[in-house]
């Protein structure tokens, strides 16, 4: 840019010409952006799959298992990433900005509860609960009651209640304990996110929301579903290596030597359900296969998976921020535990 001249009257009726230096703008140095750092992480993990492919050490049966629970894990979750992110979209496009702060109550430590209870309106899993979560934290509503939201959609709609009675046929307690630790759980963390929470823990990513004038709504839509699913993507990606990578590396009886142990069950499958990552729609099954576990750690693991798994806490992470994901992950998993317990005792 070159040098200013401005006119600058005096007293005398005479001008002065003044130059100023220029004003140079400031440079912003691009950050490296969490979704990037996914993709090329991912992009890095396929291409080293290629160049092994000729060597013959993809036809280990070890690689093998560990190529399809991998695909398994990220095809399951895809559609319902795809729900969450396309609802995600529309609420950040269409629905007006004070709406949820209208309906909600006004005090935090009730809209606590009642966002947890419209969790079962989000027929989907843990992948679709994210992005719809920050999107509601952006519309201005408490993030304590999106986070209530978000720890209860995947674990108490309609669809995974159904799943769990089919897959525990004759055994109503199950499901409604399920429904009662999911509930108090999400209640509980939203509760404590109120007492201990810090917003310099929730680094959300930056993004417009919002209705912009000049732009149709339809066009919000798209940017927005773009942002949400590419940022999402790369870390369901991720998240579905690390559970795959367990599954293989783990043997089978090693769930033998926990199930005799009535006070290493809960626990230890309280941790398997985050390390194997079953989607909600799923869990119940895998459930029900452990038959060798008491109904109580059977319990645990149904209510921890759709709160805290690996792919879970890569998608919190790219999305809130890892310093949020990982306080956030250890606190759920140690208070759906506890909500297990209590409920498992009483119930089952």
């Amino acid at each position: 840019m070159g040098k200013t001249d401005e006119l600058v009257g005096v007293a005398d009726g005479t001008a002065t010409v003044v130059t100023t230096p220029p004003v140079r703008p400031a440079v912003l140095r691009p950050r490296p952006r969490p979704v990037a750092v996914a993709l090329v992480a991912a992009a890095a993990v396929g291409t080293a799959v290629l160049l092994l492919a000729r060597t013959g050490w993809l036809d280990q049966p070890a690689v093998q298992a560990w190529r399809t629970i991998c695909l398994a894990i990220a095809v399951q979750a895809l559609p319902f990433l795809l729900l969450g992110t396309a609802l995600s979209g529309a609420i950040n496009a269409f629905v007006p900005a004070d709406l949820f702060t209208r309906v909600l109550p006004k005090r935090a430590a009730l809209a606590v509860p009642v966002a947890g209870v419209a969790g079962a309106i989000l027929p989907g899993c843990e992948c679709a609960s994210v992005p719809v979560a920050n999107s509601l934290i952006r519309r201005g509503v408490t993030p304590a009651a999106a986070f209530a939201f978000l720890l209860s959609a995947p674990a108490i709609n309609p669809v995974v209640l159904t799943a769990t009675a089919v897959a525990f046929p004759g055994n109503p307690a199950m499901v409604a304990a399920r429904l009662l630790a999911s509930l108090a759980t999400a209640a509980v963390m939203g509760w404590l996110w109120l007492c201990f929470g810090k917003e310099k823990w929730l680094r959300p990513a930056v993004r417009h929301t919002g209705h912009q004038h000049g732009h149709s709504r339809w066009t919000e839509f798209r940017h927005g579903f773009q942002y949400d699913f590419l940022h999402a993507g790369g870390f369901l990606v991720l998240g579905a290596m690390a559970a795959a990578t367990f599954n293989v590396a783990v043997p089978r009886s090693v769930l033998d030597t926990f199930s005799g142990s009535p006070w290493l069950a809960v626990p230890f499958l309280a941790g398997l359900a985050v390390l194997l990552a079953v989607c909600s729609e799923a869990d119940a099954f895998v459930a029900a296969s452990l038959t060798g576990f008491s109904p109580m750690a059977r319990l645990a693991f149904m209510v921890v998976g759709p709160m805290v798994d690996l792919k879970l806490i890569a998608l919190q992470a790219g999305t809130f921020g890892r310093a949020f994901a990982l306080r956030f992950s250890a606190a759920t998993t140690v208070v759906a535990v506890a909500a297990s317990v209590l409920v498992g005792g009483a119930l089952l």
